[in-house]
């Protein structure tokens, strides 16, 4: 095993990670499933503060993760106001808001790019609604994934869903005020199998270059074409400003819900590489980690905190590579030594570092070790019954 880097550049990687935060997603705490089952958990939450106050466990052992996003109408409540006390006073906070425009059936064939122009209202209406409640929750981003798209040619004129597309996005952007941001995400297939309407992160940009500054592009691990290039995606757009977000998780075929770094660590670890070369480290960027991922076998609570974990170590590996040696290789185009500094920092066993860091903050070395001595499952499994019969995003 290769030692731990010496001093400066140990020093960076803990200087990255005490700056580095990473959200947790409302609906990983509930129960999910495949497209055949949703696998039931004792424990589940019932009710959004109780994902609050799951999260807020998550962010007290690892000490890197003291936001939760809210999905609307999965997370709908009377008193926005009150919620965000709630979570402050759980020791976490309200942050990105997720519009929902696919689980209604009148989005069969679409929510703003519907071409029937009621449903567009009405899909359009949701997205304020969402803007509202960021005005009460004092959240920063709105993140738009829109399921929009047709299943076969000449279903729907592709041109004409663009224009209903970029009236509907403009229609909020112009709703948005104050630090409001909006985060376009993309997918490149599912549900829709012929077009989907924002298919890929080029699409994405587009539509985030015409809206304007506060509009950018949210990043899905798991959303591309086997074989793409995720970090070159990443150091273009922080290269233009509008790299807004990350969605991390991982995938091995089609979906896109497993623990991010489960599938291809190596490659989690080239997007930081890029991410912290690109300066996105930097909190006064705005770059936003968060996490998206639906838990279905493996426990809710646990999952969450290995990807925490999982990207605080990627964080600590790309902090690692030397920079000096990197250019001067790169320079000398000298491959095989460029690509060195690269294995170098991959290869470097980072656990005692973060382990190390997570004592300094007074939190326990092993999180997930910590999370299964304390009791918090055997606690919620006796408190929270009837939970377990609740379906995905409840």
């Amino acid at each position: 095993m290769t030692a731990l880097a010496p001093d400066p550049r140990g020093d960076t990687a803990r200087a990255g990670l005490r700056t580095l935060r990473i959200e947790t997603p409302s609906w990983a705490y509930g129960n999910s499933g495949t497209r055949f089952k949703v696998f039931a958990q004792a424990g589940v939450p019932r009710t959004v503060r109780e994902k609050i106050d799951d999260a807020a466990v998550v962010h007290s052992l690892t000490g890197s993760a003291p936001s939760i996003a809210l999905h609307i109408p999965w997370d709908r409540v009377d008193d926005y106001a009150d919620l965000a006390r709630y979570a402050e006073a759980a020791g976490v906070r309200l942050g990105t808001v997720n519009a929902n425009v696919f689980q209604d059936d009148d989005y069969k064939l679409g929510s703003v790019t519907n071409p029937d122009p009621a449903v567009r209202r009405k899909a359009l209406a949701h997205l304020l609604e969402c803007v509202d409640v960021m005005d009460e929750t004092g959240s920063r981003d709105l993140k738009l994934w829109f399921s929009d798209g047709t299943n076969y040619p000449g279903q729907d004129d592709i041109r004409d869903r663009q224009d209903r597309l970029a009236e509907a996005l403009a229609a909020v952007y112009e709703r948005l005020s104050g630090d409001q941001r909006l985060l376009l995400e993309y997918k490149l297939f599912e549900p829709a199998f012929y077009t989907m309407d924002v298919p890929d992160w080029g699409t994405s940009f587009a539509h985030c270059l015409e809206l304007g500054e506060r509009a950018k592009v949210c990043v899905d691990t798991g959303h591309h074409a086997p074989g793409t290039n995720i970090e070159f995606i990443v150091a273009f757009l922080l290269r233009a400003g509008k790299l807004g977000a990350f969605d991390f998780n991982s995938r091995f075929y089609a979906d896109d819900d497993l623990m991010v770094g489960a599938a291809d660590p190596f490659q989690l670890f080239r997007i930081m590489c890029e991410v912290d070369r690109g300066g996105g480290l930097d909190p006064a960027t705005g770059v936003a980690f968060m996490l998206d991922q639906c838990h279905n076998v493996e426990q809710k609570i646990p999952g969450q905190i290995r990807s925490v974990c999982n990207v605080q170590e990627a964080t600590a590996k790309a902090l690692l590579v030397d920079r000096e040696a990197l250019r001067t290789a790169q320079r000398d185009g000298d491959v095989i030594a460029a690509n060195d500094v690269l294995m170098d920092a991959y290869n470097t066993d980072v656990r005692p570092l973060v382990a190390e860091l997570r004592v300094e903050q007074g939190l326990d070395p092993d999180p997930v070790g910590a999370y299964r001595r304390s009791g918090y499952q055997d606690r919620i499994a006796r408190e929270r019954v009837g939970g377990e019969q609740a379906g995905w995003g409840a």
